[in-house]
């Protein structure tokens, strides 16, 4: 804490970026409770659906892309909320486009907004949340995470109760974005004006009215100069190691997600039933260690703890394809849920180590993490098609191990507060 930042202004912050991480859960959640359900009532097949998840997962790129340049120039207090609208307009026209509108055409716009506002507001809410970190001095990026898993577990249970009620998608969604909209418009309002890279304030900085006023205050370069400056992070040695972290982790999250309940189904002849309890099991897993990790790594530190976590996620997920039983799957589930939830946290916060270059590694760092968590699940089942679910697994195993391999590079820089443990 910082004499800038008084402990009020700090917790309303902290407090307004839980809330936007719970509401990027909740609209995602939200989206993937209805699939069944828009699959039904536009009458299209598993090839269309997949094309409308391709093109939400090329505007997520998009979006993590362009938050570089939307932070360079207009901080991210601006850009945090422009994103909540924009992915909330996108919810609400997708939601539209199965109902109202019986369209495709509008539901893959939708998506495409959807995606963008989501992707780039990943990286803008991880910003900020690092900056919270830095401030308070302790590890509580895994615990902002926690809160998007949060909004997932919420989202699909108000999902599962709609679709039991049969309330339209329409309605569904287009109730959430307004939810969505006032919860933005409260949480901005606790975000104080700051200068990326710089310290919290109560005015001022890159979120001013008028940014060229700003620019001429502060005396900083042009936002021009701080977007080359951003991209420069692209060039430093770290980003990539740290990437491999994140990527590993992003590919054992993003692969379990699509692949865990399908894999128990084939592994055991399960049923549909069974295997969505063995995926609650890895979630569950995951979300605990996220709300009770970051003490952890405070006592343990960031190396030791990921290296930890590397060898449960790869003895888990060994488990799950290896064991001769049921109950022995759902202890490898649960054992890949904990390895699985530091790492991109943790990844997060290792890349925000100096504040003055914490946007550009954050955003560089994120890029290659969620173009793995999106990407690596369409890969895998790719390879599946040729080889088996089962034996495609193998790939995470070695993906994880490489992760824990890489684990040095999340080591505290010099001056960092945060990440040492005391041993």
């Amino acid at each position: 804490m910082t004499a800038v930042t008084s402990r009020s202004t700090y917790l309303r912050w902290r407090n307004a970026v839980f809330a936007i991480f719970a509401a990027s859960g909740l609209s995602i959640a939200t989206w993937a409770a209805r699939v069944p359900t828009i699959k039904t009532d536009l009458g299209i097949d598993n090839r269309e659906i997949g094309l409308a998840l391709l093109v939400m997962g090329v505007a997520s790129i998009l979006g993590l892309s362009a938050s570089s340049v939307i932070i360079a120039r207009f901080g991210t207090r601006a850009g945090m909320f422009a994103m909540l609208l924009i992915l909330s307009v996108g919810l609400a026209t997708l939601a539209l486009g199965s109902g109202l509108f019986a369209s495709y055409g509008v539901l893959v716009v939708g998506l495409a907004m959807f995606g963008f506002g989501n992707g780039c507001l990943d990286v803008m809410m991880n910003v900020d949340g690092a900056a919270i970190e830095t401030q308070s001095g302790k590890t509580i990026l895994p615990l902002f995470h926690a809160f998007f898993s949060f909004g997932t577990v919420i989202g699909a249970g108000i999902g599962a109760i709609a679709a039991g009620l049969r309330i339209s998608v329409a309605a569904h969604g287009a109730t959430i974005a307004g939810l969505i909209v006032v919860l933005a418009v409260i949480a901005i309002a606790n975000v104080p004006r700051r200068e990326v890279g710089g310290p919290a304030a109560a005015g001022g900085g890159t979120d001013a009215a008028n940014p060229a006023d700003a620019e001429a205050v502060a005396g900083r370069p042009h936002w021009r100069t701080r977007l080359a400056e951003s991209l420069s992070a692209w060039r430093e040695p770290r980003t990539y190691t740290l990437g491999i972290i994140m990527l590993g982790m992003a590919f054992a999250e993003g692969g379990a997600n699509d692949w865990l309940a399908l894999g128990v189904v084939e592994h055991e002849g399960g049923t549909a039933a069974i295997g969505a309890a063995a995926l609650t099991v890895f979630s569950v897993s995951m979300t605990v260690v996220r709300v009770f990790g970051g003490p952890l790594v405070d006592r343990f530190g960031r190396v030791a703890t990921l290296r930890v976590l590397a060898i449960a996620a790869t003895g888990g997920i060994l488990l799950f394809i290896l064991a001769p039983n049921l109950p022995l799957v759902f202890v490898g589930a649960a054992l890949w849920g904990i390895g699985a939830s530091l790492g991109f946290p943790l990844g997060m916060s290792a890349a925000a180590d100096d504040p003055e270059r914490a946007a550009a590694r954050v955003s560089a760092a994120a890029t290659i993490g969620y173009v793995a968590f999106l990407c690596g699940p369409p890969v895998l089942g790719f390879i599946s098609d040729h080889i088996g679910l089962l034996p495609t697994l193998f790939i995470l195993v070695g993906l994880v191990a490489a992760s824990g391999l890489a684990s040095s590079a999340a080591k505290p820089l010099p001056g960092a507060k945060v990440g040492a443990g005391h041993h």
